[in-house]
Parts: C-alpha cells; structure tokens; sequence
C-alpha cells in the first residue's frame, strides 16, 4: 500500500505579514436596502470560515494587479450578493438573527511578507501561521458592525500570493461559496457570472404549523441555543492536541472499497468507506468500553434531496448533519461492510421529508447536531478547480483549529482530489498514538 503519515515538518511559526491597505468596498451599484431571512439551518452556523488559497507566481499577472482585478470584481459581486455587504443583526420581535443589507461594506486588505512561497512548508499540513493570511476585526468593531467578508491578498517574495477570506458561516455553505468563487473569478476575467445566485432563504423556512415527523437523536436538546450576535456553537479545544495528516492513495481506497462489497457483493463509494474507516479508529482511540455507543455525524447537501430541488445557485446553508451510530463491539469485531452499510443508511436517511423535520425541529425546539466526530469534508468542493485570469490556485484549505471531535478531509496537495485524499485528525497524544495504530491495521487486514 502506498499509504503514509504526512510527518510533522518544521513549520514557519510567524509569517511576518506586512498590512499596506485595508479598505472598505462597497457594492458597485445602489442595492435594495432589506432584511434577508436566516433559515433554522444558519442559525446554528454563527462562526467565521477561514480559508487561505495559494497562486504560484504569473508573470501576467503580478500582485498588485491581481489585487486591482479582485477589488473591481468584489465591488460588482457585492451587487448581486448583497448580504455579504450586509451586517449581522437581532429582529426585536422575532428574537431570530437575520441580515441586515446595509451596504456597510465588505473589508478588502492588501499584505506581504518577505517569505517565499517554497519557504512556508508543505501547504498540506495544517499551520496555524496561516492565519496570519486572513484578515480579522473582531478586535476593534462592535458585533452588529463585524463584516461577514473579508479578503486578504498576501504577495510573497517569489511572486506569488495568497487569498485569505473569512466569512459568516451564516452567509455560505461550502457548496455556495464554491459558486461565489466561481462567479468572483469570472467577474475579474471581465466575464458575466458563471451561475446566478438565488438569495431566497425562505426556501428552506420551516412548515407552519411546523411538523416534526422523526425522533431525531442525532441532535441534542439545548434549553437555549445562543442567539446573540457574538454567539457561536463551536469552540477550539485548550486541551494538548498531537496533528496528523494521513494519506490514503487512491489504491487505498480501492482496497477499503474492496473490503466493504461484503458477502453482497455491494459497491460502496470513497467517502463512505473512508468514512467508516475514520469513525472505527476515532471511536477504538478512546478508552474502551463494549457497550458505549459512538455516533458519527457527516454533512449531507439537501439541494437535490428536496421536493423541488433547490435551485443551482442557492447562496446560503443547505446542508443537513446525518448520522451513523454503533457500540464500540460492533465497531471492533463487525464487518466493515456493515459499517459501510450503515454510513450509506444515513446518507439516504436524508429524504425530502427528513430534511424537512429537522429545519421545523429548529422551530420549536434549540439544538445541535451531537455525536463523538464529525467528519468534514473539503475533498470534493472544488475551491482547487476555480479559474481565476491568473490560474487556478495550487492549493486551498482552510484554517485549522485544534478540534479533537472534527476529522478533515481534504485533497492532497498537487493531487487535484484525483490521487487519494489526506486525513487530518487532531487528538490527545495517547489517543492518537491508538488512533494511528488502528488506522494501519484496519487497512492492511485482509
């Protein structure tokens, strides 16, 4: 097998960026001064996304053009995704956060550093130093004046560049901001959008009267769940955490895929079998227990699960957490391919009307989605493929943040999501230490 651990490199702890300009851009064109409606499905996302994305050198096009282009291309994008000018606030009456299209403005900030791209390390491995790459002003605006846009353009020695963007999870799924990338990149290719957003958030709104048809234990219930505008639902973990970054090579996953046909001889997809994998080993890490349940949560895009389909360019959160659950006997001595089985179950577990349950559950009751991992997954959202004038970036990940019950997957660098897939995992260092042990073992038994 050509399977491997990506081993911890030495990485630069302090990028030295330099800010030149930060500046507020405001739509291109008057906007219609509105509330937008948040579904119950954003409202359990009140977080920033941080995500970095990495251009070789363009002897075309050189940072500070680059810059320009984006600055125009911002402006007119923020005409027909008006919310991102907009600014977070509380409705009296409903008690509900909704947007405020106000026209405040996204922020836009030109940097550098004296690093060369090279010089930085393998862009694959989670460092922190990159969020030195994306702009943050918490520090100095009062909640209802926070940007739900920042884009920070990072210039390094060799040429090349960085776009750093935080955005309200609250504004985009990773889905929707694949589309406003795509629509970004043509605008500053003087093209029209690739795809019209639909801004609609009433789409996913909850049934009246709402209708609760599922018991739903993959979410716990709050007696709150946090509204206020500085609220969020995640938190980064103090405790000491060891990072790795697995690789599983497309013969890899071949094999897993293998392992789960089972005695039907059914045929399983990668993120299933990884999926499986990943959950067996995470619940194993922990100290062991027979009886002790252990549920796996893993995102679900509704947009063609719904009746009708949710159109193409939907601009908003659309995607639902499904769930697997199993003891830790199941999870050591069950076959694999129940495993499998049971990952694929929660994924068609997510009808129309199941979708629907858990959006009018967010009505009458605060929640969240619960369970011992959630397995997040940038493997497939194709921020790597988006074509901008100067290219297509050499790679985009997010911010980690050390989260021991979120496991990442992502494309490996230079793969294009063609050649495998890198498994990052954050735990406690006895935890892992387990966690890898089984990760090898379960992959090489027969």
């Amino acid at each position: 097998m050509g399977t491997s651990c990506i081993e911890s490199p030495s990485l630069v702890q302090d990028l030295k960026v330099t800010i030149h300009e930060t500046s507020t851009i405001f739509p291109s064109k008057e906007t219609e001064k509105k509330t937008l409606f948040l579904s119950n499905i954003d409202k359990v996302v009140n977080f920033d996304v941080d995500t970095v994305h990495f251009f070789s050198a363009n002897k075309d096009f050189s940072p500070q053009k680059v810059a320009q282009k984006l600055k125009k291309a911002l402006e007119d994008a923020l005409v027909c995704y008006d919310f991102l000018a907009g600014r977070l606030s509380l409705n009296p009456e409903t008690k509900r956060l909704e947007i405020d299209c106000n026209a405040k403005g996204a922020v836009f900030v030109v940097a550098s550093t004296h690093h060369m791209l090279t010089e930085i390390g393998d862009l694959a491995y989670p460092n922190p130093a990159f969020a030195h790459l994306v702009h943050k002003t918490e520090d100095f605006l009062k909640p209802t004046d926070l940007p739900l846009c920042t884009l920070q353009l990072t210039s390094f020695e060799c040429g090349g560049f960085a776009m750093g963007f935080s955005t309200s999870h609250m504004a985009f799924d990773g889905l929707s901001f694949k589309t406003f990338l795509d629509n970004l990149a043509a605008l500053a290719a003087n093209k029209p959008f690739a795809v019209i957003p639909c801004n609609d958030r009433h789409l996913l709104a909850a049934r009246s009267p709402p209708r609760v048809t599922f018991p739903h234990p993959e979410l716990i219930q709050l007696d709150y769940l946090p509204t206020g505008i500085e609220s969020t639902v995640f938190d980064a973990s103090n405790e000491e955490l060891d990072f790795r970054v697995l690789k599983l090579t497309s013969e890899d996953i071949l094999s897993l895929k293998e392992k789960a046909k089972g005695s039907t001889n059914a045929r399983a997809t990668g993120f299933n079998v990884i999926t499986a994998h990943v959950w067996r080993c995470k619940a194993l890490s922990a100290p062991y227990d027979p009886n002790r349940s252990s549920t796996i949560l893993f995102a679900v895009d509704i947009r063609s699960k719904l009746i009708p389909p949710l159109p193409k360019g939907f601009a908003g959160n659309a995607v639902l957490t499904a769930y697997a659950a199993a003891t830790c006997e199941e999870l050591e001595k069950g076959e694999f391919s129940r495993l499998v089985e049971m990952v694929k179950e929660g994924a068609e577990r997510m009808s129309d009307e199941y979708a629907r349950s858990i959006i009018d559950r967010g009505e009458v009751h605060d929640g969240f989605p619960r369970g011992d991992v959630l397995v997040s997954t940038w493997w497939r959202l194709g921020f790597e493929e988006v074509e901008y004038p100067w290219g297509k970036p050499k790679y985009c990940c997010p911010v980690v943040h050390h989260r021991k019950d979120i496991i990442l997957l992502f494309p490996p660098f230079g793969g294009g999501g063609d050649d495998g897939i890198n498994i990052i995992v954050a735990l406690p260092p006895k935890e892992m230490q387990k966690f890898e042990t089984l990760f090898y073992m379960f992959l090489n038994s027969v």
